[in-house]
């Protein structure tokens, strides 16, 4: 064997061990989407009706347009942006797109004289922020891609205190999400969800519909309620985003690791023709001096 199909032979071999482990995290993300999609299906029936308890509680309420979670301010100052990225790498541009899209925000905020204030899950994001050097609210790091309520209510909390807090005391006036949003397998986009000052609609019945005009009863009264599924709601909003984004991250890496593979078997099927092309080679030259020692042996 010569030199040159040894280079591609270590070469081949070192494609081979690659594909190996990028089939490997295909199938490994393939298995966790399906566990998220399957979580994200628990979680969101209880955030529909969670939405409309808020609505009947908000018809009932006498004055609701003063509740300090749903007042919108005059003049906007200060917004909080949660930024949902990933933990890890090897997800395509699955965090570029999001600080991208959460990078917009920024800027049509600043254009109508509104600072932002970064909240950021994930390592990829947190990295981001501190190698620009710019103060970040909040950091969350190690559960992109299984969060868990537990994570979603700490988050919430933060941001509903800096909600709560003046702004003179460096509170917020709104709050944003920037996550992913996940559609199905293939597709999966950026989306930006303004949680807080909150817009409630108004309890209806759809025209046509056979149902009757829900009636509600609240317990001591519907003020009391609404303070009490309000941060609920934020709590929820932010569980919500994180599973998305979750099953969005999983997609993501399946996407780019079956990429990966597919590059994998496509440069090894170029190595081996290469290989065989350089075997010939050899082989050719090999005759050639065979032939060209007989021819001199013949002569003389």
């Amino acid at each position: 064997m010569g030199a040159q199909q040894r280079v591609f032979r270590r070469r081949i071999r070192s494609v081979g061990a690659t594909k190996k482990i990028t089939k490997a995290m295909e199938l490994i993300a393939s298995s966790r989407i399906v566990k998220a999609q399957q979580r994200l299906d628990a979680a969101l029936p209880y955030l529909k009706q969670l939405l409309a308890a808020i609505s009947a509680a908000a018809t009932g309420a006498s004055d609701v347009a003063k509740h300090p979670l749903m007042a919108n301010p005059e003049n906007r100052t200060k917004a909080a942006v949660l930024v949902v990225t990933a933990d890890r790498g090897l997800a395509g541009a699955y965090s570029a797109n999001t600080l991208r899209e959460a990078e917009a925000l920024y800027t049509n905020l600043r254009e109508n004289g509104v600072t932002s204030i970064p909240f950021v899950v994930g390592r990829k994001g947190v990295s981001y922020y501190r190698f620009r050097e710019r103060a970040m609210g909040g950091e969350y790091t190690g559960f992109t891609d299984q969060p868990t309520y537990a994570d979603a209510k700490a988050i919430g909390e933060d941001l509903l205190n800096a909600f709560l807090t003046p702004v003179e005391e460096g509170g917020v006036d709104e709050i944003h999400i920037v996550y992913t949003h996940f559609v199905n397998m293939g597709t999966q986009d950026v989306r930006i969800l303004r949680v807080l000052p909150l817009e409630v609609v108004d309890e209806v019945i759809e025209k046509g519909s056979a149902l009757p005009f829900p009636l509600y009863e609240f317990e001591p009264d519907a003020e009391t309620v609404l303070d009490g599924l309000l941060p609920q709601y934020i709590q929820h909003s932010v569980y919500t985003a994180l599973l998305l984004a979750a099953a969005s991250e999983h997609a993501a890496r399946r996407r780019a690791m079956k990429s990966a593979t597919d590059n994998a078997e496509e440069l090894i099927r170029t190595l081996t023709r290469q290989a065989n092309q350089a075997r010939q080679a050899e082989i050719t030259q090999e005759i050639s001096e065979i032939v060209g020692g007989a021819d001199a042996l013949a002569s003389s």
